[in-house]
């Protein structure tokens, strides 16, 4: 969904580690403002704050860099956490 300006109640739940039932409550209480689309609710990402932001270039090719540097350090104790 890059360069738009909503996102669906599923992004939504997933960005805010809730579930779909718990945006709807939060949309029905107003804690998040949204429109109703035929069935469906979109939400503007810039209600949502600090907690929705895309990237810029060069902030993801740091993001690739740190965990390209985290693996190479501790890759495999990263394997056998992933294990557990």
């Amino acid at each position: 969904m890059e360069n738009q300006e909503y996102i669906g109640t599923t992004e939504a739940a997933k960005l805010l580690g809730i579930s779909r039932v718990a945006v709807f409550k939060k949309i029905k209480s107003d804690e998040i403002k949204a429109k109703k689309v035929g069935r469906n609710y979109i939400i503007e990402k810039k209600s949502l704050g600090s907690i929705y932001k895309e990237l810029t270039k060069a902030e993801e090719k740091e993001v690739e860099k740190a965990v390209t540097k985290v693996v190479k350090e501790f890759g495999p104790a990263l394997r056998k956490l992933g294990k557990e």
